[in-house]
């Protein structure tokens, strides 16, 4: 039971007006925030991230951010960075306590991947733990007032948090990266989805690009982490250009097994799109034997991923969908009580095509 005057209480009484915007950023995210801050015009805020030799850590704001509208970038998958995903989910957890104990008035966490998405339930095991709802409990008690997510694994996590302390709110690319997909040549007609859990996320998607919709269902060897034994068709896919959906690409298995299943089938062109390409070993060279399958036999290879999981040196087969555009939009939605849906649905600074980029969509 809260306090009567305690801190959420005086958020929610204070949401009919806007708070200053301050943009901060742990170590992890800082180019994707400098993005956001540039995009908005805003300043990012200094702050520090200090790590003790026994591998403990703390997080330090060097300004005044006092009855502020705070908003904390942080990656917790970053390939480039030596640290685990709990150090960098522990440093954000270490930034919003600083920021609520320095009397933000809100402090929102942007987290454009949760982790721990993928333990969302227990799946007939009794002796294991639910590591999204954990999560959620850690950034209500460390001070989190919303929590800002792309695309999350499973909606129903939103249910996690305690929405007189903390809501979540999960921003869906699908208007956005269809679009943009579209401009570049890479949609297709036919829009798949992985496997049977999938199929609602594919359908936005065929909706969006007035395309067909197939799915795929999954069959998993469960002795095994993440191996795939094989996808079956369910639709027809003979001479169509083919964009398979998913929320994110992890060891690539599940990929393989799709683009396996649909190049049986008669598909043409294949793009693969996902919201967050953590794409771990052996990731990158499974897809990479793919693309070289396709260039041999003469038909199109091409994988989407957002900006979400940072990757450097990629391939010329793999597109990074920008979305610092939509992470400022909805920035500015949020600082001004307005609507996240409305920033969803909006055509961003994303969709225009550089010149750097038009020779690679006339070559796709």
């Amino acid at each position: 039971m809260l306090r009567q005057g305690s801190r959420p209480d005086r958020i929610m009484a204070e949401t009919d007006r806007t708070a200053p915007l301050h943009l901060l950023s742990c170590s992890a995210a800082r180019p994707l925030a400098e993005q956001v801050a540039r995009i908005l015009g805003q300043p990012l805020r200094s702050t520090r991230e200090a790590w003790f030799a026994c591998g403990e850590g703390k997080f330090l704001i060097e300004e005044n951010v006092r009855r502020g509208d705070v908003y904390i970038f942080q990656s917790c998958i970053a390939p480039s960075d030596s640290r685990s995903v709990y150090d960098r989910f522990v440093m954000l957890l270490h930034a919003v306590e600083a920021a609520a104990l320095s009397d933000a008035s809100d402090v929102t966490a942007v987290v454009p991947y949760y982790p721990g998405a993928r333990q969302d339930k227990r799946k007939g095991r009794v002796r294991e733990g639910i590591s999204a709802g954990l999560f959620a409990r850690m950034l209500q008690e460390a001070g989190a007032t919303r929590v800002v997510t792309v695309d999350i694994h499973n909606e129903a996590i939103a249910g996690m948090f305690d929405p007189a302390r903390c809501r979540l709110e999960n921003v869906h690319l699908t208007h956005r990266l269809a679009r943009w997909c579209a401009r570049r040549g890479l949609a297709g007609n036919t829009v798949a989805a992985p496997d049977v859990g999938g199929m609602e996320r594919a359908r936005h998607y065929a909706a969006e690009l007035d395309a067909r919709l197939v799915g795929l269902s999954k069959e998993r060897d469960y002795s095994t982490e993440n191996r795939v034994l094989r996808s079956t068709l369910i639709g027809d896919v003979e001479g169509r250009d083919v964009m398979l959906v998913d929320d994110m690409i992890d060891t690539a298995g599940s990929v393989v097994a799709a683009v396996d299943a649909l190049k049986a089938h008669g598909a043409r062109n294949i793009t693969v799109t996902c919201a967050h390409p953590i794409l771990s070993d052996p990731a990158w060279a499974r897809l990479g034997e793919i693309a070289e399958r396709a260039r041999q036999q003469g038909w199109r290879f091409a994988v989407v991923g957002s900006a979400s999981v940072q990757h450097v040196h990629m391939p010329g087969w793999f597109w990074t969908y920008p979305i610092a555009p939509l992470l400022a939009d909805v920035v500015t939605q949020l600082n001004h009580r307005g609507s996240v849906t409305s920033a969803q649905e909006a055509d961003g600074l994303e969709q225009e095509v550089p010149e750097h980029e038009r020779h690679r969509c006339e070559e796709s």
